[in-house]
């Protein structure tokens, strides 16, 4: 007898169902996953191993080419003391030839890696003699060494260089080169900031022209962006400043102070140990500011991590020059008032170059200085200026994977840097011979008096 479902009676009794999917269906489509997911790391089980070997062959070789590279450095400053003595200039030339080569170890290292650097824009090696301040964005530790690459082939300027780093880099291998060459390490944060420019500008006073220094490297903005790009954004909002995402607002102290120490004076309305030909032409002091821009594909910068190990696919770093052709002069005096005239002359230039809208891409930039009063916040506003720009320039570069043509032109025009494999070849050869010739001298010593 078949019973009959009452209204109370559950709708599972009134008869049979169609047959559901088993509940274990998910777990066997994630065990199947999971065994795609194996089947792959194991088909790149060799690639990986081989990044892992090659990461440990490197960073074997980075050390050992600084355990012979730099002492050797070092022992050559100390035997050559007294030629610093006798012949001052001399002694900084060699030393600045021996930093050039180390910096073009490091340089090495990325190459050999396959990162290399695109520069745009007209060829800077023109005023490679000069006297210039690079002013740069910054975005991780593989700045600078992308600046130490692409600035290998332009002449005399890594030998006369002085960098303005973080001073987290004092306590990297290369930390007791750079206090030797003369580099400034600067402390970051609101505490130490009076303080430490009073240092920076006593460290200029007396490095910067007795080592015969010509180009400063300077990172504005005072950190790295993804540290620095909230508190940027918030103090711009509290400002009405513009928003920037690729770059940070710059903080104009440091700048401020090189070019108060490093512009040459001006005397009586003219040029200080020149005359009026002089505006045209080369000024005694500071001549160049060179507005550079570091752009990395995809917005994600090289650390010096990867720099060493490289452990990423070889990527192509891209460095943008900006350039105007107006010559940098100074108006700085004791008696403003009588230099007014004068400073308005400039100043009719001055916003010339603004309104100028014919800007070259990469070429230097050069802007006078007269009407840029250091003791105002229109020096913060300037280089606002200059970090606007930058930010545009990287916009466009992210979304069209180069920087904008010159106006007038389809498409801006790059070219590849390259280091020569042979120079490369000559001054690690040096650094090994060196090593062991040092190594031999001071083991003899040391049988000597042990």
């Amino acid at each position: 007898m078949t019973a009959t479902p009452g209204p109370g009676t559950p709708a599972a009794a009134a008869g049979p169902r169609p047959c559901r999917r088993s509940p274990l269906a998910p777990t066997e489509k994630d065990r199947t996953d999971a065994n795609v997911r194996m089947a792959v790391t194991v088909e790149e089980a060799p690639w990986l191993g081989w990044i892992v070997a090659k990461a440990l062959m490197r960073f074997a070789f980075m050390v050992a080419n600084n355990l012979v590279a730099i002492p050797s450095y070092i022992c050559y400053i100390i035997i050559l003391q007294p030629l610093r003595v006798l012949d001052s200039k001399r002694f900084w030339y060699i030393e600045g030839l021996m930093y050039k080569w180390l910096l073009g170890m490091v340089a090495s290292w990325g190459w050999y890696a396959g990162y290399t650097v695109m520069e745009w824009g007209e060829d800077i090696k023109a005023i490679a003699k000069d006297e210039a301040v690079m002013l740069v964005n910054h975005q991780a530790t593989g700045d600078v060494c992308t600046l130490m690459m692409c600035l290998q082939d332009k002449g005399p300027v890594v030998a006369q260089m002085m960098w303005l780093m973080d001073h987290i880099f004092k306590y990297t291998n290369f930390g007791i080169v750079s206090l030797i060459h003369g580099d400034f390490f600067i402390r970051q944060g609101r505490a130490y900031r009076d303080q430490q420019l009073l240092v920076l500008k006593k460290h200029l006073e007396h490095n910067y022209r007795s080592r015969d220094r010509k180009w400063i490297v300077l990172f504005p903005e005072g950190g790295f962006l993804r540290k620095r790009r909230e508190t940027s954004q918030a103090f711009a909002k509290k400002n009405n400043l513009p928003f920037l995402t690729h770059v940070t607002l710059p903080r104009f102290g440091a700048t401020n102070i090189i070019l108060k120490a490093l512009v040459a004076r001006q005397e009586n309305g003219s040029p200080a140990g020149g005359d009026a030909r002089g505006l045209e032409c080369k000024s005694r002091g500071l001549q160049w500011i060179i507005d550079t821009t570091i752009a990395y594909p995809k917005a994600e910068p090289i650390d010096i991590q990867t720099w060493i190990l490289g452990y990423r696919k070889p990527t192509v770093t891209h460095v943008h020059y900006s350039m105007d052709t107006t010559p940098i002069i100074s108006a700085f005096g004791r008696q403003r008032q009588k230099d007014q005239e004068f400073k308005s002359s400039l100043s009719y230039r001055m916003r010339s170059c603004f309104k100028n809208k014919q800007k070259k891409q990469t070429a230097i930039r050069i802007f006078p200085i007269a009407d840029v009063p250091l003791e105002t916040e229109d020096l913060t506003n300037w280089l606002y200026q200059r970090f606007i720009e930058k930010e545009d320039l990287l916009s466009h570069f992210y979304k069209t994977g180069a920087f904008p043509p010159p106006q007038g032109q389809k498409e801006a025009v790059s070219r590849a840097m390259t280091l020569s494999n042979v120079w490369i070849l000559l001054i690690q050869s040096f650094a090994f011979l060196s090593g062991y010739l040092w190594y031999h001298v001071i083991q003899y010593f040391y049988h000597c008096l042990f």
